[in-house]
């Protein structure tokens, strides 16, 4: 089951925030078809954010097909978004990108600037794909 966290920094809503956590665990295959998310109760008590956060980020995946609340039981993934990737393909890479993160961190950058570097990378990388 996935456990949310919130991280007042990063610049998106409380709501925002745990519809991503549910996209990024679905593409990286750490939910799955018939999984539950956490009760609402539940992230209500380990996030002390309203109900009605959670209940908007749940809809929000709902409107998209991602889950399907049960009422009364609860909510429940009934698609993914990894497109395949399995463990066995992700393994090996979050092995060198945790190696990499570990050399950045030696190199003195923090947190923020790994992400810019990261995106900016990214962002680069797309448009030599398209080029």
């Amino acid at each position: 089951m996935i456990e949310f966290h919130l991280d007042a920094r990063s610049g998106l809503s409380p709501y925002q925030q745990l519809v991503q956590q549910v996209r990024h665990a679905l593409r990286l295959g750490l939910l799955s078809e018939g999984d539950q998310l956490p009760k609402v109760k539940d992230v209500v008590a380990s996030l002390a954010i309203n109900p009605n956060t959670v209940l908007k980020a749940y809809r929000e995946l709902e409107h998209d097909g991602l889950v399907a609340a049960r009422p009364g039981v609860g909510t429940f993934v009934t698609a993914t978004l990894n497109g395949g990737a399995s463990f066995a393909v992700l393994g090996p890479l979050r092995r060198d990108l945790r190696r990499w993160l570990s050399q950045a961190r030696k190199a003195g950058l923090d947190e923020e600037s790994i992400e810019a570097l990261l995106m900016s990378t990214f962002r680069d990388s797309a448009r030599e794909d398209i080029a």
